[in-house]
């Protein structure tokens, strides 16, 4: 039986160990919380993408406006109307040029009966000078008489011709007044839909002369047909071609994109004020019905597809630091430096050509406090997200 002396001597220096422990362990480093990525293999593509928003465009589009001014009499459609190519769509008021139509036809008309008389004329002078050929050659007429019917029927033929050509100028009256009744009528060049109308019954419309910026009559879009125009950055345009696979996304479908090809690429540089130069490019849906109704108008990102490699190894882009380098976790619970040789890279994947297997894990939490070559760490099995 340990005497009470014992037993306080032990006490005493149990408690100095548990202190001792205590400070031992309050002194260790403690570990650093990092969010770990496996490494695996897979796809790895080149990609690059447009600068700022681009957008829905329509293959065909066309702002339309009389080429005379005058009041709005016929407005034969409404804005969301389909319509076929030559449909009528706007009609100003005309009649004084219907009017001085109709007066150049009767003109035609008149021309035209003139015509008959002096060329029912014509054939019986010449007939007659015919005859006084005949005479002259038997000796019953003198040789001024038979010029004398021969100058007429030629003047007489002259007055034919003179009177066909009057109805040629009074037809081309007509064409004339026509042409002017056009400049106050609207056809559709196509068909399409009606985007938007400026004006209504009654109203005056105004052409847009150059360089004045008046709103059109009537806004036509052929939505048929559509493609996705983007301005892409100066420096990348020299790997862009027409026939390149592309990604398109829109804002109006969030979490889904469509693949297409380019269709064609600007042969100029865009320079925008107070923004970068950039090159717009137009892509096309490879399957036109997969986005489904789309408006004219709706913003697009379209990413180029320069090279893709399959089953590769791949690190997360956000994972890699400056100058090729990754942590991956050590089995000793340490985060290890290790450079890597890298291959094709994109936003989200890059390809590892040496330094690194499938298995392995790196850390893709690299801006926490802490987080270095060294360091002690803790896997976060709930790493923080964020949300667009």
């Amino acid at each position: 039986m340990l005497s009470p002396l014992i037993r306080r001597l032990l006490i005493a220096l149990l408690v100095v160990l548990l202190i001792a422990t205590g400070l031992w362990w309050a002194t260790l480093p403690k570990p650093v919380a990092v969010v770990l990525k496996e490494i695996e293999r897979g796809q790895v593509e080149s990609t690059i993408a447009n600068t700022r928003a681009g957008a829905v465009e329509a293959c065909q589009r066309t702002k339309l406006s009389t080429i005379t001014g005058g009041r709005i009499e016929v407005l034969a459609v409404k804005e969301g109307d389909r319509v076929s190519k030559g449909q009528l769509l706007m009609k100003l008021w005309n009649d004084d040029q219907q009017a001085q139509s109709a007066w150049m036809t009767s003109q035609v008309a008149t021309a035209r009966m003139r015509v008959n008389e002096a060329c029912v004329v014509a054939s019986n002078a010449e007939r007659e000078a015919g005859r006084q050929a005949a005479l002259r050659a038997r000796g019953f007429v003198s040789g001024a008489k038979e010029e004398s019917a021969r100058s007429e029927a030629q003047a007489r033929r002259a007055g034919c011709e003179a009177a066909k050509a009057d109805v040629t100028q009074a037809e081309a009256r007509v064409s004339v007044s026509r042409v002017e009744q056009g400049r106050t009528i609207l056809y559709a060049p196509f068909a399409g839909t009606i985007a938007k109308i400026v004006g209504e019954v009654g109203e005056y419309s105004t052409p847009s002369p150059p360089g004045v910026p008046t709103p059109p009559a009537i806004d036509l879009i052929d939505d048929s047909c559509l493609y996705v125009k983007a301005p892409m950055d100066e420096v990348d345009a020299p790997r862009i071609v027409a026939g390149q696979p592309v990604r398109i996304s829109l804002d109006a479908l969030p979490r889904q994109s469509f693949a297409g090809q380019v269709r064609r690429v600007a042969p100029y540089v865009s320079a925008v004020e107070k923004q970068a130069r950039t090159v717009d490019i137009e892509a096309i849906f490879a399957d036109p019905a997969a986005p489904g109704k789309l408006l004219v108008g709706y913003s697009a990102d379209v990413e180029v597809i320069l090279a893709v490699r399959e089953n590769v190894v791949r690190v997360p882009t956000p994972a890699l630091l400056e100058g090729g380098r990754v942590l991956v976790a050590g089995a000793d619970g340490r985060l290890e430096e290790r450079q890597v040789k890298t291959g094709l890279a994109n936003w989200e994947f890059t390809e590892v050509l040496e330094g690194l297997a499938a298995g392995e894990r790196v850390v893709t939490s690299l801006e926490r406090a802490g987080v270095k070559a060294g360091a002690h760490y803790a896997v976060d099995s709930k790493p923080a997200t964020t949300g667009k």
